[in-house]
């Protein structure tokens, strides 16, 4: 069943003779069924110049009826039973409506609708899919669906801005009205025709919901002037901004068309818009992957081994870190485009990770691969124990975005248990260092220290030493067992920086005391979950 009716006539007629294609007549007429946008375009454009044709002939002939009905009468009554005029079975011969309709589509269609710019003619085809399709398999992605995006020219809304002034005129005539927003947005037109055709194509559903994404953006350069005149009538809509390139963005332009009054656009843009020369252009074709989070529990071994890269005015101070030693043989199995690493906490330079180790995820972007068995990510995560001795990962696995909260969840309440090994300048006995072990809920205020303050700013922050428990080894060194609130500076609280750690071990034992190892023996945060061996 065709999608116009009756009282669709004058607009569809209007909307046609002005140059605009059978699609945007559709969606000027508020025509909502989806399947009446797939059919073919040179299938929806016979249909058209059908319905037209076919009622003005009724009306052509009604006319006639009225006006001279005796006449039609005798002129029938005189013809013979023979006569040329009629057909084999008694009926009216007239002019094939089929040839008046090819006729009149060599004739009136335009080249380039002057609406959409194209984007509804040739980018529906399904030769314009098959290209898509061929540039997201030929870039190798896993995916089980796909949502589809598109940018479109701004000046496409002045068209439409133009194009709807036009037709609520004409309504108008009629005693009709119509609102801009009843108006089928282009955009949701293009999709409901695209989507089959790109699901048939890939052999995938569309879903709004999906990780991967194919995107097309269209420029139409002939036209880019469209929208300038805004930025004159209503300057207060365009603002630059360092992140964009042009201040005529769409959403600026809608603003526009909002605030403009009738008028003021009629003199300075054609209501009916003009007809381009030449059709859209798909500008850039692009296929991503949403990004796939890999969670797990690291111990670092070295004490010449840097979290994250060490990189000072540019130059490389070490030649490796813990993110890059894992990272790299992530990047290479989910073929990903780049990386981010996050932790529960760092450790320093010269500081080990031991224990159960410290937590870690890895957001791996633009992934090609996305599918692991936890038996490939077991394989994977010996892959990267066993390329290096500095380092160790334990429990690798797949992880949501929402779970890698629970890693930061409460972290300054979380507690941390360290071993570091102490010097004093005084001699020691086991009695000097005993007191220590009595101590309980020990509040410590801190400054930022001198070492981190580069990158931190100055603040004053109190932490608590949960327990403390003394290991003597000889006149000059014993090893101390801490657990302490997350976030505590371990090597201030032993030396006190300069007295900006107070209390501090060198304070509370009177003698200067300084820290020569210091190990991590445990994070106390119960993620992500443990695997079995």
């Amino acid at each position: 069943m065709f999608a116009l009716t009756e009282k669709n006539r004058s607009v569809a007629q209007l909307l046609l003779n002005t140059g605009t294609c059978p699609r945007c007549v559709f969606r000027f007429c508020c025509v909502g069924l989806q399947a009446s946008y797939r059919h073919p375009y040179k299938d929806l454009l016979r249909e058209l110049h059908e319905f037209l044709e076919y009622n003005k002939e009724k009306e052509d002939k009604f006319c006639c009826e009225i006006a001279d009905p005796p006449r039609k009468r005798i002129r029938l009554e005189n013809m013979g039973e023979g006569a040329e005029d009629l057909s084999q079975n008694g009926a009216l011969q007239q002019a094939p409506v089929a040839d008046d309709v090819n006729v009149a589509m060599e004739n009136t269609t335009p080249k380039v609708c002057n609406v959409c710019l194209g984007i509804l003619q040739e980018f529906c085809e399904i030769d314009f899919v098959k290209k898509v399709c061929q540039k997201v398999n030929s870039a190798e992605y896993q995916f089980t669906s796909f949502v589809f995006s598109v940018s479109l020219p701004p000046q496409l809304s002045v068209r439409e801005h133009a194009a709807w002034l036009l037709v609520k005129e004409e309504m108008g005539k009629q005693g009709l009205s119509l609102a801009k927003e009843d108006i089928v947005q282009l955009k949701e037109t293009y999709k409901w025709i695209i989507h089959p055709l790109f699901s048939e194509e890939l052999g995938v559903p569309a879903d709004g919901k999906s990780l991967f994404e194919v995107s097309v953006v269209f420029a139409h350069p002939e036209t880019d002037e469209d929208c300038h005149f805004l930025a004159t009538v209503c300057s207060d809509c365009f603002k630059p901004a360092k992140n964009k390139q042009s201040v005529f963005t769409r959403m600026a332009i809608i603003k526009a068309l909002d605030k403009i009054k009738e008028e003021d656009f009629r003199e300075h843009f054609p209501c009916p818009p003009s007809s381009p020369k030449n059709i859209c252009a798909a500008l850039e074709i692009q296929c991503t992957n949403g990004a796939i989070f890999v969670a797990g529990r690291y111990n670092k071994y070295s004490r010449n081994l840097p979290q994250t890269p060490w990189i000072i005015d540019g130059e490389r101070k070490m030649e490796s870190s813990v993110e890059e030693l894992i990272s790299e043989h992530l990047m290479t199995a989910f073929k990903a485009d780049s990386f981010n690493f996050s932790s529960s906490g760092r450790e320093d330079v010269d500081v080990r990770t031991l224990g159960s180790g410290r937590p870690f995820a890895i957001e791996l972007v633009n992934p090609h691969r996305i599918h692991f068995t936890a038996m490939e990510m077991k394989e994977l995560q010996q892959k990267i124990n066993n390329s290096s001795d500095k380092i160790k990962v334990r429990d690798l696995q797949l992880v949501t975005r929402e779970a890698i909260g629970h890693m930061k969840e409460g972290e300054e309440e979380k507690t941390k248990t360290y071993s570091a090994l102490i010097w004093t300048d005084k001699a020691i006995q086991k009695e000097d260092i005993a007191l220590l072990d009595d101590m309980k809920e020990l509040k410590i205020d801190q400054k930022t220290p001198l070492r981190v303050l580069h990158r931190r700013p100055l603040a004053v922050r109190s932490r608590v030493i949960h327990t403390m428990k003394s290991e003597y080894i000889d006149d000059h060194h014993f090893r101390l067992h801490l657990k302490t609130q997350a976030g505590t500076y371990i090597k201030e609280f032993v030396h006190g920086d300069f007295g900006r750690t107070k209390p501090n071990i060198g304070l509370l034992l009177k003698r200067t005391a300084d820290i020569l190892e210091l190990d991590v023996e445990s994070v106390d945060v119960d993620w992500p979950p443990a695997l079995n061996d």
